[in-house]
């Protein structure tokens, strides 16, 4: 009971910690990538839960999914301004 608890405070200061990121951090690159944690982190409040099927569906629909998509639509519509590019 003891572990539980603490791996549930555990787990919701990483949601937190993550879901700030996202909302604070400037790159929206590195945004998406804290939206994955965060989501990752609620896949793991929904394993406590004894929810697994929930869980796996987190993992499969929202960070296999639409992170995916986000992270593509980041990637392809970034001005070459925006990135850096070395003269070679």
């Amino acid at each position: 009971m003891v572990y539980e608890t603490i791996a549930f405070a555990l787990f919701a200061l990483l949601t937190v910690g993550f879901s700030l990121g996202v909302v604070l951090v400037r790159n929206v690159f590195h945004a998406s990538l804290l939206l994955g944690g965060a989501l990752l982190s609620v896949a793991v409040h929904y394993v406590l839960l004894q929810a697994e099927f929930l869980a796996a569906m987190q993992i499969l629909v929202y960070i296999g999914g639409v992170l995916i998509l986000i992270t593509f639509a980041v990637m392809l519509t970034r001005n070459e301004s925006e990135t850096e590019v070395s003269n070679v």
